[in-house]
């Protein structure tokens, strides 16, 4: 059996009661034991992220080892005062939770992104300018080059049996 993970993007309108439409083949990589519930937190960089059941509780389960640490704390407040777990209606739409979407700035158009094991969700213009600096290489911030060199030398390092690989 091959791994799943998520994968592609698709741009998409929030209505007027805050739903979208999450595409088919990613409402699929949320189905487990049966059901399709999952839950949408912050994400990192200014999106939203969307989190299979058993992630979320693997999350939860490393942050609650720490609560009690003081420089998690506000960390903490945020991220568990704002998840929402849910679900999609039979045409695979979502409510999107008001404050959820004022936190990232999110107003109609959005992209719903596939990024390993979860989905992120970034308002359309921001994703898109984002991904134009990237490409263009006016981000000061990311180099894609180097970026690609990093990410791509991780599957250098030694696997999960302690071998190295080539």
């Amino acid at each position: 059996m091959r791994k799943f993970f998520f994968s592609g993007s698709t741009r998409a309108k929030i209505d007027a009661k805050n739903r979208f439409v999450i595409p088919q083949e990613m409402r699929f990589g949320l189905i487990e034991n049966g059901a399709l519930d999952f839950t949408i937190a912050l994400g990192l960089g200014g999106c939203l992220a969307i989190y299979r059941r058993s992630d979320i509780e693997k999350i939860i389960d490393k942050f609650q080892s720490k609560q009690h640490i003081g420089k998690y704390q506000k960390f903490f407040t945020i991220f568990f005062s704002t998840l929402h777990h849910t679900t999609c209606d039979n045409l695979g739409r979502v409510v999107l939770p008001p404050i959820l979407k004022k936190a990232v700035d999110i107003k109609s158009d959005i992209v719903v992104a596939g990024v390993l094991n979860k989905i992120e969700i970034w308002p359309a213009d921001r994703y898109e300018a984002d991904l134009k600096a990237l490409l263009d290489g006016d981000d000061k911030e990311c180099d894609l080059a180097k970026m690609s060199e990093e990410a791509f030398a991780l599957l250098e390092e030694e696997d999960v049996c302690g071998r190295e690989t080539t």
